[in-house]
């Protein structure tokens, strides 16, 4: 989930309020899509549900086209940024910068596995634990050819997928029947505890695959949020608000129409054979919705509201990883066998209007938390496995 440097003795080692903030915000993106991926087996198949009520439909539309691909572009864009500050840190320290990451992938992908097969499969933990050791071996570059690494990345990315999926759409190939797939995953996760790690399991390759095909997205936003690390362009004082609005302006001129589209073909109201056309276009212009949201977030922080919106949002940003993982425990929870089974049981709506106040409450809790300790559980064990020490003392370290 990335992070930030702690507080500590030396002057200018503290953390970054506008990380934590978009992190924090972040959080409920990431919630509302992996909530309806978690409970509804629809969505996790990629597919329209038959019949149902208008609210859940337009609850599953907007999902689609305000929250889906654009959250964990956004947060892999802060994990790009956290890098420079860890980077940093390990140097003022005296460490390897190359162990201590090492031990951080580490973490995160052990997380990522336990995650993955115990709680929700579409973890993105492994990732980041992975595709981070880019970051590790391009750490050196500058940071205009850190932009033209992601410019590229991304570009030839969006335009094979938009291009495969133009092929798509002029095939009109219906494919498999996905209902009896449905019925088996919902008896599964409806069962006991062993089938829903069995469950787990059986599609853990496709998780794999997908984290194959996000991997060109991630790796594009870890090198933009490098490239702004490196610039320090999150720091106090340096985002211009006359720019943060021309980069709102702009990314919502791109990246509504393209969500809308993607929505319309995933969601209807166009015919199933646009989807992968739409999938295309919705990742060639998510990374402008992206950015608008983040600067949106900005330009509240520098607001008559900016203290209101720190308090809201910081506390739940310091403990991201906490939070990634609480959503998921929650929300499986309630889905499966480990607890109330209502996979496949309740329209979208129902499922965002639980999100909602799953985040309120992560929101309350977090506040509360901070005044009291200076870690997450899971910040916590990352930041073991990170030092290879009890992060217990006070002093620098990295988050």
């Amino acid at each position: 989930m990335g992070g930030t440097m702690s507080s500590g003795t030396q002057p200018g080692l503290r953390r970054l309020p506008a990380v934590d903030a978009l992190r924090g915000f972040a959080l409920l993106g990431i919630l509302t899509v992996n909530s309806l991926q978690i409970m509804d087996p629809y969505v996790s198949e990629g597919i329209r549900a038959p019949g149902g009520a208008l609210v859940d439909h337009v609850a599953a539309w907007l999902v689609a086209a305000l929250a889906t691909t654009k959250f964990y572009l956004l947060f892999s864009f802060l994990f790009g940024y956290s890098f420079t500050l860890q980077a940093a840190s390990a140097e003022r320290d005296g460490c390897s910068v190359t162990a201590r990451f090492l031990r951080r992938s580490l973490g995160l992908v052990l997380l990522g596995l336990v995650h993955a097969l115990v709680l929700y499969n579409g973890d993105i933990l492994m990732t980041y634990g992975l595709l981070g050791l880019v970051l590790l071996c391009a750490r050196q570059i500058t940071a205009r050819t850190a932009v033209r690494a992601a410019v590229w990345l991304y570009g030839a990315f969006g335009v094979v997928l938009t291009g495969l999926g133009a092929l798509a759409a002029s095939t009109a190939d219906e494919g498999p029947d996905p209902l009896e797939e449905i019925a088996k995953t919902e008896a599964a996760y409806r069962g006991n505890a062993g089938t829903v790690l069995q469950a787990n399991l059986d599609r853990l390759p496709d998780a794999i695959l997908a984290v194959l095909l996000m991997a060109p997205g991630v790796l594009a936003a870890f090198f933009l949020g490098l490239a702004a690390g490196k610039r320090r362009l999150l720091a106090p004082g340096r985002a211009r608000r006359s720019e943060l609005i021309r980069i709102s302006a702009f990314g919502l001129t791109i990246g509504v129409p393209g969500a809308a589209f993607f929505a319309s073909t995933t969601q209807g109201p166009l015919e199933d054979r646009w989807q992968y056309l739409g999938l295309g276009v919705g990742m060639l212009t998510a990374p402008a919705l992206s950015a608008a949201y983040a600067c949106a977030v900005l330009l509240l922080l520098q607001s008559s509201w900016g203290g209101r919106v720190q308090r809201l949002l910081v506390p739940a940003g310091r403990l991201a990883l906490t939070n990634y993982l609480a959503q998921s425990l929650i929300m499986t929870f309630l889905a499966t066998a480990y607890g109330l089974s209502l996979y496949g049981r309740l329209g979208a709506a129902a499922v965002l209007f639980l999100a909602a106040a799953v985040y309120t409450l992560q929101l309350v809790v977090s506040a509360r938390w901070v005044r009291r300790f200076r870690h997450g559980p899971a910040e916590w064990l990352l930041r073991v496995i990170t030092s290879a020490r009890s992060p217990g003392r006070a002093g620098t370290s990295v988050r």
